[in-house]
């Protein structure tokens, strides 16, 4: 019997899942789990490289103490990504919440428009989006000598089998992906002066690249989102929620959804697996895992719905503003933004779970117009799909059939693209 290793790391934790077929049914079994996070160095944000690989290699001897294991593949957030020299990374490897692309921004506009830019790759704005981070790479001169840039996930895979790869769907993340073409945009990477050695063919997720310890690696989609997708069990087409620190809200789409509208709402065109993710990155667990770090650190997630259930809070605030993104006081930013304070710590977190809600409502509304569907059904996986009392009030806010799926949807999908690939 065949076993696979699927390597899911998210901007707070990771977990190593093991795999396999067994009468026609998927069997998983987690053997590792790691904490993730970033640490301040130098005054900016950054991810642990090291530790990360470590972590990777731990979890992977882990399963082989008590597997045989066929393939594995990685995948992780999007948009971060390694500078090489050579075989020699580049530190730091910063993180996509840091601000170092603030002041780059209206350079990179400068030098193309939004708006062309947006034509092109129907990727939505986000500040810490990779062709922000490669320009403030650029005019800080950390590209002297640089060789390669490789995806988190495509480096840590480089670490275990010496293969530089491109994965497509992780690729498009980064705002340079044409989406007509599914190939870097030449006209981009011109425009920008970025070094053109950098931009290399795009591989389909599937894509054997080389062996660790006499286990394939393979590529899965190796955008976690775009792994989730295909982890969904879905009937026929309907939106979806990834749920983790951001919520993922989309869903498949035959082709790229480039319009004014589009761009207007912020919507992005990702790549998934014979299809595009039109999807757009709104607010996620992030605010509450916030909420509760200084609230309440050691109450259990159970208690903390229980009192929010209770609560009689009535007032919201737009989860998606600029302040809610990365501020050094979660319950500061809270308090200056609604008129009326909350008391307990129920009220905060009924406020942050209804405010969730209703910009599920709002995007879906968003959806609905932007691909002239009438959806009846919304599929969430991750994280929040253990929330039942957010689940009620998004089926509340949205009028929607939510099917909230408590599963390890990334590992999943990981699992079933190498699996595919391997039959």
């Amino acid at each position: 019997m065949k076993r696979y290793l699927a390597i899911d790391i998210g901007a707070s934790s990771g977990r190593h899942i093991v795999g396999w077929e067994d009468n026609g049914e998927l069997r998983t079994e987690e053997v590792y789990r790691f904490p993730n996070g970033v640490s301040e160095t130098d005054g900016n944000l950054c991810w642990d490289t090291e530790a990360l690989v470590s972590h990777v290699k731990t979890g992977i001897e882990k399963a082989r103490e008590r597997f045989e294991i066929e393939s594995l593949s990685i995948d992780t957030w999007g948009v971060d990504y390694v500078l090489l020299k050579g075989d020699e990374t580049v530190y730091p490897m910063y993180a996509y919440r840091d601000g170092r692309t603030e002041a780059v921004i209206p350079e990179v506009h400068r030098r193309m428009a939004f708006s062309e830019l947006y034509r092109r790759t129907g990727i939505q704005f986000q500040p810490f989006n990779t062709i922000y981070q490669l320009v403030a790479d650029q005019l800080a001169g950390r590209f002297d000598g640089v060789t390669d840039f490789l995806m988190i996930p495509e480096y840590l895979m480089y670490r275990l089998c010496g293969a530089k790869s491109h994965e497509y769907t992780n690729a498009t993340t980064g705002g340079m992906v044409n989406a007509k073409t599914g190939a870097y945009d030449p006209d981009i990477i011109a425009a920008l002066g970025l070094p053109d050695h950098l931009f290399h063919s795009l591989q389909a997720p599937g894509t054997c690249i080389g062996e660790y310890r006499g286990i394939k690696v393979l590529l899965c989609a190796t955008h976690d989102t775009a792994s989730a997708v295909e982890g969904i069990p879905m009937e026929g087409n309907a939106p979806y929620i990834s749920s983790g620190t951001w919520s993922l809200l989309g869903v498949k789409s035959p082709r790229p959804i480039t319009d004014e509208a589009s761009r207007q709402a912020n919507w992005s065109n990702e790549g998934g697996v014979g299809y595009t993710r039109y999807q757009k990155n709104i607010m996620g667990m992030w605010i509450v895992n916030r909420l509760r770090d200084e609230l309440c650190p050691k109450k259990p997630w159970k208690e903390i719905t229980a009192e929010a259930e209770q609560s009689a809070f009535e007032k919201t605030v737009d989860a998606n503003a600029p302040a809610f993104l990365a501020p050094k006081s979660m319950v500061e930013v809270f308090d200056a933004t609604l008129q009326t304070k909350p008391i307990s710590v129920g009220d905060y977190f009924r406020c942050a779970y209804r405010s969730l809600a209703l910009s599920y409502r709002d995007a879906i509304n968003e959806l609905e117009q932007n691909t002239k569907m009438c959806y009846d059904k919304l599929y969430i996986v991750g994280g929040g799909a253990k929330n039942a009392f957010l689940n009620r009030l998004t089926e509340e806010a949205t009028g929607k059939q939510v099917l909230a799926l408590p599963i390890e949807a990334t590992a999943v999908g990981n699992l079933k693209i190498q699996m595919e690939a391997e039959a």
